[in-house]
């Protein structure tokens, strides 16, 4: 307690002879101005100056300093941290200057005191530069003293922004004047052709991007701070393609948000994350939509503790559900996103249950016991390569669960059901995405007699889910590589979890019945360009620090992948970036019997179980070599 107040004490002495320090400089400025003014006016001939004049303003100097240090306090001048100072603290000055000089006016004109009548404007002109001076030299000492205090402490990072607008200004500026950062801007890139060859906080604006490997080398820059929030995704990812081929840590800000109230700091920055480089707008979420048809809704989520099932779970707590019921075998992730909602959501009635969706028992009981409203059916064996070695389970896990879910919904009068899938169900060529395309018949059989509304989203890869390739390489590349990529042409379509989960939910609102809805991915990516960046933004160069072995496709893998069987089917929603594909009739019971037989072949573990299910689903290519392998590893 008495260290607190020591320490308060010597605080408010430091303030106080701050201020005295100040008030004197303010004292001494005033004087200069006067006299100096008087000097100006005649032609800088201290002889040739009248002596009345010399009168006025040795009479009035007393008043005129007091007058204009009280005008000054209340204009805050004395109460601003310069080493902060802007345009507002810029504005003080000048209103504080022309309000003392009117006041000055005022008090000679009441004391018949005589004075040119240019003094008043050369007055003002040399106290506001005094007045500045005195400011801003305090701040440039302290920057000074700043800069060789981390010089002798740690060398700075030789730092380039990018952008020289509003943002790149608050970074800059905060980058030279804080005392906790180690930053040597060296250079500023900005396209604005305008720009080029203009300074920003004393720094040069050199050009635009094409120039960003000629200044990392010339300046030797360490890191590269991308101050662009408003930049669209396309103009970004080709940005950080030019960054990353640097060996440069990349920085960037991560929104424009913090733009509104200039709220902008070096804290707000982060690391570049793979989902920069997609290349395209993330998918916006109609927010109204999915508050009408959740909003006091039982919503039950199988697979609810998966990598999309949980973030589904995260989504529809913040919009009120009735009940929330979330279902899953693995105990594990259940009880994790158990936790996560009941601290974030105290008021949230959620239930946890855990059970398969191949136990038809279990299923009938949660929705006699519940009724749900919504069913997001999530749960799903996807590891392509272990299902080509165990693909009967696929049919179990996978088709069986489905049809055991889209039956309980029909039974138990559920008003919708948005299924998961995959583009690995168009004209699959493993086991999995044959399993899915299934269940998509399934949904849309049961969408043909029933009243609930049934639909499924067909997607791509998820960047960062469980089992995906992005945690796998930042794995093998903490480990220090090898990278494994299994073929340098393979290509794939990305989504980030959050915009998944976001078409899911979209969907969800839209869906009438029957349809597979589809997201515009943009342009696929290569996985060999998608290691490279990856250990790029290690801070390590591909090939030299981190070594990139080819394995060879796997079973059952496609070099690329498809979202539609048939494009002629294809049509636009409310969501610019949401299509929908109607697929043709199918025979509900002609479906749910083959089903049926399907599922019983597959828990007698049958060998042909491929060959059974490519008569439903035609389009189903069985690679003879892998089928073989798979077949002698069930055995």
């Amino acid at each position: 307690m008495r260290e607190d107040t020591k320490e308060l004490s010597i605080a408010k002495h430091q303030i106080f002879w701050r201020r005295a320090g100040l008030i004197f400089m303010d004292a001494m400025c005033i004087i200069i101005a006067m006299v100096g003014a008087l000097w100006v006016r005649y032609d800088f001939k201290f002889n040739a100056i009248e002596k009345i004049y010399y009168g006025t303003v040795h009479s009035y100097m007393l008043i005129n300093i007091l007058c204009t240090i009280l005008v000054y306090w209340i204009f805050k001048l004395y109460t601003s941290l310069w080493r902060f100072a802007s345009v507002e603290e810029l504005k003080y000055i000048v209103s504080a200057v022309i309000t003392s000089t009117a006041l000055q006016l005022v008090g000679m004109e009441l004391m018949q005191l005589p004075i040119p009548r240019s003094y008043p404007f050369i007055y003002i002109l040399l106290l506001s530069v005094l007045l500045l001076m005195s400011r801003f030299s305090y701040r440039l000492v302290r920057i000074a003293i700043h800069e060789r205090r981390i010089r002798e402490k740690i060398r700075p990072v030789r730092t380039m922004i990018v952008g020289a607008g509003s943002a790149g200004f608050m970074i800059v500026r905060e980058m030279k004047n804080s005392k906790h950062l180690s930053r040597d801007v060296r250079c500023i890139i900005d396209d604005a052709p305008e720009k080029k060859g203009t300074y920003l906080q004393g720094i040069p604006v050199v050009g635009g991007k094409h120039l960003i490997p000629e200044y990392v080398k010339k300046h030797d820059i360490e890191e590269i701070v991308i101050a662009i929030p408003t930049m669209p995704a396309d103009k970004k990812k080709e940005l950080l393609e030019i960054c990353n081929a640097t060996a440069c840590k990349i920085m960037m800000l991560p929104g424009i948000y913090q733009l509104v109230n200039e709220e902008v700091s070096v804290s707000m920055l982060r690391e570049v994350q793979i989902e920069d480089l997609l290349g395209r707008p993330p998918v916006n979420l109609e927010m109204d939509e999915i508050m009408d048809y959740v909003q006091d809704k039982v919503v039950l989520i199988t697979g609810g503790g998966g990598s999309i099932g949980s973030e589904i779970s995260r989504q529809i707590a913040l919009h009120n559900p009735k009940i929330l019921i979330i279902f899953d075998i693995y105990e594990n992730n259940a009880y994790e996103i158990q936790n996560e909602l009941r601290k974030k959501h105290p008021d949230l009635n959620l239930q946890v249950l855990i059970g398969s969706v191949r136990n038809s028992r279990r299923v009938n009981w949660i929705f006699d016991t519940y009724h749900p409203d919504l069913v997001f059916h999530a749960a799903a064996h996807k590891h392509v390569p272990l299902m080509e070695n165990s693909p009967n389970e696929a049919i179990k896990n996978n088709v069986m669960g489905t049809y055991i879910v889209a039956r309980a919904a029909d039974r138990y009068g559920a008003k919708k059901m948005v299924l998961i899938s995959t583009d690995k169900a168009v004209r699959p060529t493993n086991i999995m995405g044959a399993s899915k395309r299934l269940c998509e018949l399934i949904v849309q059989s049961f969408a043909q007699g029933s009243k609930t509304k049934y639909a499924a989203v067909r997607f791509g890869n998820v960047l960062g889910s469980n089992g995906s390739v992005i945690p796998l390489f930042r794995k093998q590349i903490a480990e220090g590589g090898p990278v494994t990529v299994t073929h340098p042409d393979i290509i794939r379509y990305f989504m980030t979890i959050p915009e998944a989960v976001n078409l899911v939910l979209q969907c969800g609102a839209l869906a009438q019945g029957g349809e597979i809805f589809i997201l515009d991915m943009g342009e696929p990516v290569k996985i060999i360009n998608l290691a490279e960046n990856m250990i790029r933004l290690s801070g390590l160069e591909p090939g030299r620090d981190i070594e990139i072995k080819f394995t060879g496709l796997r079973p059952g893998e496609k070099l690329y992948e498809e979202l539609l069987i048939n494009e002629d089917h294809l049509s636009k929603t409310s969501n610019n970036r949401i299509f929908v594909q109607m697929q043709e009739k199918v025979d509900e019971k002609m479906i749910q019997n083959m089903i049926e037989d399907l599922v019983a072949e597959a828990y007698d573990e049958s060998a042909d179980i491929r060959q059974i299910v490519q008569q439903l689903v035609p389009e189903y290519t069985i690679r003879k070599e892998e089928a073989k392998e798979a077949a002698a590893t069930t055995v």
